[in-house]
């Protein structure tokens, strides 16, 4: 069985992510081993300087690596990532779980991103979309999309 892994910097508060999450990992439990784990994001004040953003990403991304399974597949979500459709994100996950290793690992920045070390450890850098959404939402949208293709490969009606 797949092992699916999502490390998200920052804990969600707002109940309506939180409930929409929880029933994304509930019905993702019937497909793979889910976990997420949720990392601190480094605290910054209002108008920090790109110094302090890159320290901060800098211990953030250490954070992440050190909770990276080792023989993971990583997929970093960033901007400057590539767009898949659901099918090719079935297809990863389908490829994932045949393999010898069938650990897949997803990993949300906080707000000012990732830092370049977990972007480069990254095996695939996936873009949800070229518009900006509460990394939060992220994860929400993240969940869902790891469902419909566990829905995809099954050949459910899930998926339109």
């Amino acid at each position: 069985m797949l092992n699916v892994k999502l490390i998200c910097v920052g804990r969600m508060r707002e109940k309506y992510y939180i409930e929409a999450f929880a029933e994304y990992a509930k019905r993702l439990g019937a497909y793979c081993r889910f976990e997420c784990q949720e990392l601190a994001e480094q605290r910054l004040g209002d108008t920090p300087s790109e110094a302090e953003i890159a320290a901060a990403l800098e211990k953030e991304g250490a954070e992440i690596l050190r909770a990276v399974p080792g023989d993971a597949f990583l997929v970093a979500l960033c901007v400057e990532g590539r767009s898949l459709p659901s099918e090719a994100m079935a297809r990863l996950i389908a490829e994932r779980a045949s393999s010898g290793k069938p650990k897949l690992c997803f990993v949300v920045g906080g707000s000012f991103g990732l830092s370049p070390a977990v972007k480069a450890r990254a095996d695939l850098r996936l873009s949800m979309s070229a518009m900006t959404f509460p990394h939060h939402l992220a994860r929400v949208m993240l969940a869902e999309q790891i469902y419909r293709g566990f829905k995809i490969n099954e050949g459910s009606k899930y998926h339109k």
